[in-house]
């Protein structure tokens, strides 16, 4: 099928202005845009989270008591950047394991809101928290042997068992972890 450009008389590499030539223009514009097959739709990401919670010192016991099983915690700072490629490896075993999991996105750095503008580098968390006080107290609270290197990933299993990992978890790790 032919646009309507096509249609237009082969003169060179533009039409002459001649009265006659702008009109054949003006013609084929929208004779093109009919002929022409329509724009594919762009898969688009889901949207980036909207709502965050604090994280302070009495969070995670109350996580580790009763929080959801199985749930992977993905800590990070805004400055890290390995810690979206971790998120997205983790997230993507997630998928492949066809499981429920509860994956979420702690970011240590910031307070409040101001978390959201981060939000996009943890597209497919089910939750995101920031911490809400004394950030080495907190990570106390986390795990008293946690050295403060980001990605620092916590997965507690569906028996509640607790498995930790600087940077993402080895494949026998998250095997062992959704068993």
């Amino acid at each position: 099928m032919k646009s309507g450009f096509e249609l237009l008389p082969k003169v060179g590499r533009s039409l002459p202005m001649t009265r006659r030539g702008v009109l054949l223009a003006a013609a084929a514009a929208p004779l093109a845009s009919w002929t022409n097959p329509a724009p594919v739709a762009v898969k688009r990401a889901p949207p980036a989270m909207t709502a965050v919670a604090d994280f302070d010192e009495t969070t995670w016991a109350g996580l580790l008591k009763s929080g959801p099983r199985p749930a992977a915690y993905v800590f990070t700072t805004t400055y890290c950047s390995t810690c979206p490629d971790a998120f997205d490896k983790l997230q993507a075993f997630i998928a492949a394991s066809r499981k429920k999991v509860e994956l979420v996105a702690v970011v240590m750095d910031v307070q409040g809101v101001r978390a959201l503008a981060h939000a996009r580098h943890f597209v497919g968390a089910t939750k995101l928290y920031a911490f809400d006080g004394f950030e080495p107290a907190i990570r106390q609270s986390v795990d008293p042997k946690w050295p403060n290197v980001t990605p620092y990933i916590v997965l507690l299993g569906r028996n509640g068992s607790v498995q930790r990992s600087i940077g993402p978890p080895e494949a026998a790790m998250l095997k062992r972890w959704l068993a």
